[in-house]
């Protein structure tokens, strides 16, 4: 008997504000949602790639000491940078269209993401940090300015 795989254990045993998890609606549908990460995305990646050529290393990833556990922290200076992708956290820049099937289940997940990504930011604040949202379409439309932002933030002098 094969054990069963963590995504199968979590959608059966976890209790979730949504409801039922909906039931994919394809063998491909299930392999796009096995492979979205919550860590180490092509964006994150990208974007400390940026930082260390602008000359801006020493942050630390995911940091537990920092309400909200921003994905890129600098401590010292009290910045905190989000990385968020457009659709799972709704950019209001590119605004992503909903998915076609289980609208409701979809649309409440996607609420539930921007409320909880406001408290966060709202806990980091809350304490002092300067937080830093970075959208995944201004990343790769326009990577240079998502730098200078970020340069003025980080050396102010």
């Amino acid at each position: 008997m094969r054990p069963r795989s963590a995504w199968t254990r979590r959608r059966s045993s976890v209790p979730s504000k949504l409801g039922p998890i909906p039931e994919p609606t394809s063998a491909a549908v299930t392999r796009s949602m096995k492979g979205n990460r919550g860590r180490d995305t092509r964006p994150e990646v990208e974007l400390r790639r940026l930082l260390r050529e602008a000359g801006f290393p020493g942050y630390r990833l995911h940091w537990k000491k920092a309400p909200g556990h921003p994905d890129i922290a600098y401590p010292g200076r009290k910045v905190a940078i989000f990385v968020n992708g457009c659709f799972w956290h709704r950019c209001p820049h590119c605004k992503p269209p909903l998915p076609k099937s289980h609208v409701d289940y979809w649309q409440k997940k996607f609420d539930l993401n921007v409320e909880r990504d406001a408290r966060k930011t709202a806990e980091l604040e809350g304490a002092g940090w300067t937080v830093v949202t970075v959208w995944e379409c201004q990343l790769q439309q326009e990577p240079r300015s998502v730098i200078a932002r970020l340069s003025r933030i980080l050396d102010p002098s």
